[in-house]
């Protein structure tokens, strides 16, 4: 009975941990009580990842974004318990798309807070869809356990409500997709974007948050510090091509 006990005990922690390249949730150590998790969609036929961030804290775990892929909106929580025996406690937005903000509905249901800022709410009440329970400033400071983290507004961008986080102390910015990634070769879906003003917002970001030690972006490769940078070289390309022009 004992060595069945291990086996079903070891089988579970390989379902758990040993996420393949194949799995739809992928987790990935950032740094310290940092974690960067992939989920995957299916976008006129062809699967796009995208990434999001957790932060483990002693009052619990924050989330920054929601899964892509709904199916994985549950299988997160689970998986975070049984790695770090912490429940999530809170949940941002970053902007009102679907990779972003798709989950506030369901992870309200579980009594998880969930936060946008003002620009944000306004979009999905328009649109009819899920909003968070808390609407905060576009400048603003929080502390959870341990941890410390600035969520801020740096104007248009990706889309008109992009907000990007903070972290001072250990050099963390998350920008999901205010920031494309340093192997993205173009923007990207540009429907909701504002490009002339997604270059003065970057700038804002690169003038107020420096050095950053770890960047992470909406899409694909994550490793490469250099995409803020590589984001502003593509923007400037596209308002450099005349026909493009907004």
């Amino acid at each position: 009975m004992r060595k069945l006990a291990s086996i079903i005990l070891f089988l579970v922690l390989s379902n758990t941990f040993g996420q393949s390249k194949n799995s739809p949730l992928q987790i990935s150590h950032l740094t310290g009580d940092f974690y960067v998790y992939k989920t995957f969609h299916d976008y006129n036929g062809t699967q796009i990842s995208a990434n999001a961030m957790y932060l483990v804290t002693d009052k619990g775990v924050v989330l920054f974004d929601a899964p892509w892929d709904e199916t994985q909106f549950q299988p997160l929580l689970d998986t975070i318990k049984a790695r770090h025996n912490k429940d999530v406690v809170m949940c941002f937005g970053t902007h009102s798309h679907g990779d972003r903000s798709g989950g506030f509905g369901f992870y309200k249901q579980k009594g998880i807070k969930t936060y946008s800022i003002k620009l944000t709410d306004e979009i999905l009440k328009k649109e009819n869809k899920n909003r968070a329970e808390f609407v905060i400033p576009n400048d603003t400071t929080f502390t959870v356990g341990q941890h410390k983290f600035q969520v801020y507004y740096p104007g248009k961008g990706h889309a008109t409500d992009n907000i990007i986080v903070w972290f001072d102390k250990e050099k963390v910015l998350y920008g999901a997709c205010f920031i494309k990634s340093a192997s993205a070769t173009d923007l990207g879906y540009l429907a909701d974007s504002d490009v002339k003003e997604w270059k003065k917002s970057i700038k804002k970001v690169q003038t107020k948050f420096k050095n950053p030690v770890y960047i992470i972006p909406g899409h694909e490769d994550w490793t490469n510090t250099q995409s803020l940078n590589h984001t502003l070289k593509l923007v400037e390309g596209y308002l450099n091509k005349p026909s493009e022009k907004k």
